[in-house]
């Protein structure tokens, strides 16, 4: 049994560089690759020393016979078998070295040639998919670089326009902000009208001239003195006390005239409109309500 596996395992040895020397030596040696007469006819040497060996390997087989195994446990036998023929082929494979195919110098060279054809032949592939890639990265990069660009400028576009639109709203502000302004002083204004015309509507209902009374002019007890003085209605004195406050606030007392009912201006005193000077009594001036 031993025997017949040696002689197995020999025969597929022989037939695989039989195969070797007949689909890739020949072929590449005859037809794309020009060597010598004698390396052609030393090559076919080879194959033919070759297949000799294989057909005494195959008589050697045939001699050999096949055993027979019992019935008994055949199968098993037959499992063993294989795997003691797996086996051996393994330690074979781990222990075989490469082997030249030809000593043959033209063999050599005509192999080498045709591999680094097969090398070349690739590498021309790999640079054609590589200069492919290439160029489309590069339509890539223009069309991302443009993309770029259109953005930039829109973000420019942007920045330019929010500039503006800041100005206008910081000029539109100021403006809104004076127009209000000034209409909130024309609504004082108006009011301060309405409260002054309402005001002297009621003076001069309720507090009229003494003339009304019977007392229009102040007489001396002398005829042959002075002429008399023409007074004013209260009116007048609360409006003079007011424009002396505003005009001057730092110097709002008013010296009291002749012009001045002496009984108006102890009501102003009396219920705190209008404050005596504390150095001289005959200046007086309007409190300040708006303090």
């Amino acid at each position: 049994m031993d025997k017949q596996d040696e002689l197995l395992k020999e025969a597929e040895k022989l037939a695989k560089h039989m195969s070797l020397y007949q689909h890739d030596l020949a072929p590449a040696i005859t037809s794309n690759i020009v060597c010598s007469k004698d390396a052609k006819e030393e090559l076919l040497d080879e194959c033919e020393a070759i297949w000799r060996q294989l057909e005494e390997c195959q008589s050697k087989l045939t001699l050999l016979g096949t055993e027979t195994l019992p019935d008994s446990g055949a199968q098993l036998s037959l499992l063993m078998m294989r795997v003691k023929a797996l086996t051996a082929e393994y330690n074979q494979w781990q222990n075989l070295s490469p082997e030249v195919i030809s000593t043959n110098s033209d063999v050599l060279v005509a192999l080498g040639k045709e591999e680094l054809q097969k090398v070349d032949h690739d590498l021309e592939m790999v640079l054609s998919t590589v200069q492919s890639k290439n160029k489309k990265l590069k339509e890539d990069i223009t069309r991302e670089q443009q993309w770029l660009d259109e953005q930039q400028q829109l973000v420019d576009a942007l920045d330019v326009t929010h500039e503006e639109m800041k100005n206008q709203v910081v000029q539109f502000s100021e403006k809104r902000a004076f127009q209000e302004l000034k209409s909130k002083m024309l609504k004082i204004r108006t009011y301060k009208e309405e409260i002054l015309s309402a005001l002297g509507a009621f003076l001069e209902e309720h507090f009229p001239l003494p003339e009304e009374d019977g007392n229009a002019k102040k007489k001396k007890k002398n005829p042959a003195e002075e002429p008399t003085v023409q007074l004013v209605t209260l009116h007048e004195i609360l409006e003079s006390l007011i424009n002396k406050l505003m005009s001057t606030p730092h110097e709002p007392y008013l010296t009291i005239s002749d012009s001045f009912w002496p009984p108006y201006v102890e009501l102003l005193l009396r219920y705190g409109i209008a404050l005596r000077h504390p150095e001289d009594p005959n200046r007086i001036r309007l409190e300040a309500f708006h303090q």
